[in-house]
């Protein structure tokens, strides 16, 4: 968890209202829910690894007191993981006002009891665009180029989005003779092949599941061809348009998460040797709340390694300087509120002893400007901003 200083947070500030505008051009609208849920929605089997990470709140008061000594569990709350999780659940519980296929967007925190390493953070920011209520390839077509999209708003065009199926997952997994209540593991086990390659994860799938399946599964591996689109994605390559230049199949591309059923995403840039992105079709999930099936899917982009991309550079946090003696406070005070009115960011600092230090730290915490507030240029008209550099 970090702290960030004021240039970083107006750099980030800008990258998610780029992020944003570009989502709500579109016509998703912006939701929020608590970074608190129900621990057993966040353990509930759908988060893959990633509930292994759940930073738990434990009970309180007479609760506590209870479970402590009845040797119940102590916890009953955690921290979101992701924004997936709440949405469905927020979709469960506010269906009735919403529209019949809901586009929401959704930008906030989420926690993750990460090991500290360069890159994992334990708290971080993502921005999810998801489609309710849909249950055809439009949804996955308008998510890919408003994704896309927000990209190139930010200024980082050439992103390129891997797509795969779980079906064709699953199909695989089961011909290498692993069962079908198995396939979700076998599945979090693939997804360690970059990290550790097709000789790790042939490793590890032989201690789960056998020496026959390690065998099966490093010839599968490494006879793979990543150009050539199967057929159940050939549908969602057309619908795209101009975006499939961008899509590329992925035949081993699985996602951890336990929620997904259908097409999955993950999307990465030359600049950056990790995804910034990535999400799926999630069919089941709003089910587990609702008590009936509802379609839907999303797009999830990690903003923490798309700021790493883009810089601090957003030109948004300069500001001038109206330095005053404090019998002029009142003239300062009213000028300041005139000059924000015109549309200036305007800081008042009182005129010290040493005004050479003053600006030069001013300088430091982006001014570009300042003015000397006397009783003869006491109106906005009359002041004159120096420039700073």
């Amino acid at each position: 968890m970090r702290d960030f200083l004021p240039g970083s947070v107006e750099a980030r500030q800008s990258l998610i209202g780029k992020i944003s505008t570009s989502y709500l051009s579109r016509g998703f609208q912006q939701i929020e829910t608590p970074v608190v849920e129900d621990l057993d929605r966040l353990s509930s089997g759908q988060g893959g690894d990633n509930e292994k990470l759940v930073f738990k709140i434990q009970k309180r008061g007479e609760e506590f007191e209870r479970a402590l000594a009845e040797g119940e569990d102590l916890a009953d709350l955690g921290l979101r993981f992701d924004l997936t999780v709440p949405l469905t659940r927020y979709y469960a519980t506010n269906h009735s006002k919403l529209p019949r296929v809901f586009k929401a967007m959704q930008i906030g925190p989420v926690f993750r009891a990460e090991r500290p390493q360069k890159g994992r953070y334990r708290q971080f920011i993502q921005c999810d665009i998801d489609i309710i209520g849909d249950d055809s390839l439009a949804a996955e077509a308008e998510l890919i180029s408003a994704s896309l999209a927000a990209l190139e708003a930010v200024g980082l065009e050439g992103a390129v989005i891997r797509i795969n199926h779980r079906e064709l997952l699953r199909a695989n997994i089961a011909a290498l003779g692993v069962s079908d209540s198995d396939a979700l593991s076998a599945m979090i086990t693939i997804d360690k092949l970059d990290k550790v390659g097709i000789e790790g994860v042939a490793l590890e799938l032989g201690e789960k599941f056998g020496s026959e399946v390690s065998t099966k599964a490093a010839s599968w591996l490494g006879s793979l061809e990543q150009n050539q689109t199967p057929e159940i994605l050939m549908p969602l390559m057309e619908a795209v348009g101009e975006s499939a230049a961008s899509l590329r199949y992925d035949p081993t591309l699985v996602r951890g998460m336990g929620y997904y059923t259908g097409t999955i995403f993950e999307i990465e840039h030359p600049g950056s040797s990790s995804s910034i992105g990535g999400g799926g079709r999630y069919d089941g999930m709003v089910g587990k709340w609702l008590g009936k099936d509802v379609p839907a899917v999303g797009i999830s982009l990690g903003f923490e390694r798309i700021a790493d991309l883009v810089g601090e550079s957003s030109g948004e946090g300069s500001f001038q300087v109206l330095v005053y003696q404090f019998e002029h406070l009142a003239a300062a005070i009213r000028l300041q509120s005139e000059l924000v009115a015109a549309g200036h960011r305007v800081r008042l600092e009182q005129k010290p002893k040493n005004l050479k230090a003053l600006l030069e730290e001013m300088t430091a915490a982006g001014a570009t400007g300042f003015a000397i507030l006397s009783e003869e240029n006491a109106n906005i008209e009359d002041l004159e901003f120096k420039p700073l550099s």
